[in-house]
């Protein structure tokens, strides 16, 4: 009998210890918003989840997150450069994606403000990761082609969607070939 009440008395004790040595979290209390007019709800598809915060309204326009402050503005050209086209799994510059790589190495040559970002597509079969890398590749290998051709590499940009932008979305080789593709976009500098 005196065993288990010395066992007991241990148990208790140490729980003791263990419930005084925990640490209390503080809470912390936020004042409440005051009571809002009730507003007609939207349908479930559209209704939005409530705001933290209420935001400040910014009139300013939204610049773009890779703009450099010093550096001038740049306008993107309404002018449309047909897509050159891979292989599966490949990023060598085909024989048909030459002359399009050609007509934009004259087009820039002409017009000295106009820079060019290449951007790299694949199709959706393969990792996000394996994807993103082959992207880098082709959007690269359209770039290489473009300076061997004499356009200066610091007028031209790469980057690499993976298979984040298809042009198309069925799982059918047709499909596949159409993403499997570098994308231009020409900017000119504003002076």
């Amino acid at each position: 009998m005196k065993r288990i009440f010395s066992v007991m008395s241990v148990l208790l004790v140490a729980g003791l210890f263990l419930i005084a040595g925990c640490a209390k979290k503080q809470v912390v209390t936020t004042p409440e918003q005051p009571p809002t007019a009730p507003e007609a709800k939207a349908p479930a598809e559209t209704a939005k989840p409530p705001r933290q915060k209420e935001a400040v309204q910014d009139t300013t326009p939204p610049a773009k997150a890779t703009e450099d402050k010093t550096a001038a503005p740049m306008a993107e050209i309404p002018v449309t450069i047909q897509d050159v086209y891979f292989d599966y799994d490949k990023y060598d510059i085909k024989d048909d994606a030459q002359p399009v790589l050609k007509d934009l190495a004259a087009f820039l040559s002409k017009n000295k403000n106009t820079k060019v970002v290449v951007e790299g597509h694949c199709d959706d079969r393969g990792t996000d990761e394996y994807n993103l890398a082959l992207g880098d590749k082709r959007a690269n290998a359209a770039k290489e082609y473009l300076v061997s051709l004499g356009i200066p590499s610091n007028r031209i940009e790469t980057v690499s969607y993976g298979e984040e932008k298809p042009v198309c979305k069925e799982s059918t080789e047709e499909c596949w070939a159409k993403n499997r593709r570098a994308h231009f976009v020409l900017a000119e500098e504003r002076r």
